[in-house]
Parts: C-alpha cells; structure tokens; sequence
C-alpha cells in the first residue's frame, strides 16, 4: 500500500525532471519581460474597473492573431514590442500578467505587465481609476520569478534571466498628467519642471535596480517621446497642423537628457555584473517620422485615424457602424491612431530603428546586438 501511495508522486516528479531537462535543452527562445504603459499594453487594462481600455472595436482591426477583434492593444495593430519580439524569434507575444493562468508563458515568453494610464509615479493616472503603476509592475515580477524558481529552480531562472531581454517603457503619462489643466479636488500643486524630471528619474532607476537585484541583466529603456507632436497635446495649446508644442518638447528632452545620463552610471556601476541599459532613444526617432513623414510612406501626421482631433478624443465603434468605418480608410497612411498612440505603420518604422539602428538611436548599441550579447 504505501508504494502504492507513492508511485503517482515519484511518477509526477519523473514527468516533470523530463519536461525542465527539454526545455534546458532546447535553446531559449526570445524572452522578454515587458514593463510600461498604454503604447506596449496588451491587454493588463481589460481585467481592471478602469476608464483607460482598448477593448473595444476599432482598436485591434489590423492585428491579424486575433483576426481584427481588440485585445486591449492601444492601437490598430502591433506594439512596437510585438514587432521587436518578431524578428529576435519569438514564438508568441508575451501574454498579460492579469490574463488568468498565464503563469505557463512566463518561461518560454516572458510576461508583459504594462498597463495604460500608468507611470513612473504611483499617483499618475489617477483620474483613470484602475492601472499599475511601475512599481507594483516590478512587484508582479517578483511573483513570476517565485514561479519560475518553483518550475526550474534557482540556477535555472538565474541562467533564463540572464538571456531575457527586459523592455521599459514608461514616463509619457508621468509628464501628461504635468501638461494638463488642473482640475479641482484632484489636483496639487505642480512641482517646479527640474524636479519633475529629476523624481521621474530616481524612481524609474529606483525600480531598474530592483530588477537587477531580481536577475534582470538586459535592460531596453524607451524615452519618452516628442508629446508636444502628439494630437493631445497640440490641441491642447491650441498648436496649428504640422506643428508640434515646444514648450511640451522641452520638458521631455530634458527629462531624456537626464534618464540618459542615469543609465549611463548604471552601466558604469552595474556592468561588472554582465549588465547593460540600453537607452532607446524615440524621442528623435518619432520626432523625424512626424517632421518627415512622406518620406517614409505615409500621408498624415496630424489628425489621428480614429477618434476626434479635440475633447474627448475617444475612439470607438458608433452603433451604425462596423469596424472599418470607425477609423479612417487606410490606417497605413497615418502616423496616429488615435489621439495619442501611433499606429502599427509607425510602431514598425520606429522598431526597425531600434532594432538595426546607429549609437544615434540606441546606445551603446542596438537592440538586436544586446539580444546577441
């Protein structure tokens, strides 16, 4: 009876050794843990009580693994992340940390924990009710990597991290929620703009080295990009088409100026650890693409293809309508989707970039050489 009892238990363990010494094995696909906001959200908002969603029609109509339905991508198609993990070989998009049993993905994907209307700061957002802030995106890791340790052990996630690719991409919605209008009871007062940037900056490299501490040893960290370009915010300061806002601009450049030069120490500090912090550097990217955007193809980067050019500037299917007729007839012509995400023509311009670009774009180098690191 009592080697009865244990057969089923030693069988289990004995099917399981063979399932981790496969997929010791076998070489790792593409990993990449994924921390940020709206532009690289897939789908984390559709399981909160929120007021920032995508998962409705038009959103998603060109994102052909879901045949056009909406998963909770901010724009018609690809994330910039979709695109990168693609040509570096991966063999899914990372899943939604909040999508149930999802667990499964963490080690052969990676697990994207972004959420839109988050930011750098846990106040940020605020006024969309439910998102997640970085820092409790860095806390969801935490519990994966539990998993992970609990599946492979602690020398096999070490090794696993190691080759994990770990893309932020957040401090947009830090430095709107600055730009816009106070609105009573909500609002405080606004900090002076230097020490804006310099808190975004100590929090966001706060949470870096806690995802080192975690093994975390490739960092991509995405700039904020030109904001004042952005349909939001031209409307906003009243700023006439193919202008962008200066006075917006200027706060992001300094901010990237400063995020750059932190990243820069982290190398210095950390590199002895086989560490590297690439800094992606979409500020002049996205910049160029709307200053120059037919040289590139494209025939609009004003207007947004869905949704109104002013307040509220929301995107959806009108009840006499199907999908196509929501948003504008050609979405590969324009460089917005809506009023504040590009569409997945410039998410794929601004990933090639990144992807095979120069020192100008990503430093020290780009993201296809760390993935070979």
């Amino acid at each position: 009876m009592e080697i009865t009892c244990r057969f089923p238990h030693k069988l289990f363990n004995f099917t399981l050794l063979l399932w981790v010494s496969h997929l010791q094995a076998t070489d790792q696909s593409f990993t990449n843990f994924i921390f940020g906001d709206s532009l690289v959200d897939v789908g984390n908002n559709n399981y909160l009580f929120t007021l920032s969603k995508a998962d409705s029609s038009p959103y998603g109509i060109d994102f052909r693994p879901s045949n056009g339905q909406p998963t909770g991508r901010f724009t018609n198609g690809r994330t910039i992340s979709d695109i990168v993990g693609e040509a570096l070989g991966a063999k899914s998009a990372p899943t939604p940390y909040l999508e149930p049993n999802t667990e499964v993905n963490t080690i052969h994907s990676g697990i994207n924990y972004a959420s839109g209307s988050a930011g750098i700061f846990d106040d940020t957002g605020l006024l969309f009710i439910g998102r997640v802030p970085l820092r409790q995106q860095v806390s969801y890791f935490e519990k994966s990597k539990d998993y992970m340790v609990r599946m492979i052990g602690e020398n096999g996630t070490k090794e696993m991290l190691k080759k994990s690719m770990f893309t932020i991409t957040i401090g947009s919605n830090d430095i709107l929620n600055y730009i816009q209008p106070s609105i009573p009871f909500f609002s405080q007062d606004k900090l002076p703009i230097g020490v804006l940037q310099d808190s975004m900056v100590f929090h966001l490299t706060t949470h870096l080295k806690r995802l080192h501490e975690l093994g975390a040893r490739k960092f991509v960290v995405v700039g904020v990009g030109p904001l004042g370009c952005i349909p939001f915010a031209r409307a906003l300061n009243l700023i006439p088409a193919g202008k962008c806002s200066d006075q917006v601009n200027q706060i992001v450049r300094g901010y990237n100026m400063k995020l750059r030069h932190s990243l820069r120490t982290l190398n210095t500090e950390l590199g002895y650890h086989n560490t590297t912090f690439v800094y992606a550097n979409s500020y002049d990217l996205f910049l160029k693409l709307v200053l120059n955007y037919r040289q590139f193809g494209l025939e609009n980067a004003d207007k947004p293809c869905c949704g109104g050019y002013f307040p509220p500037f929301t995107c959806f299917k009108g009840p006499n309508q199907n999908s196509s007729q929501a948003a504008c007839e050609d979405r590969s012509k324009f460089v917005f989707w809506d009023a504040y995400h590009p569409t997945e023509a410039a998410n794929l311009i601004v990933a090639k970039a990144l992807l095979d670009g120069d020192q100008t774009v990503a430093t020290p180098f780009n993201i296809r050489y760390l993935n070979h690191l």
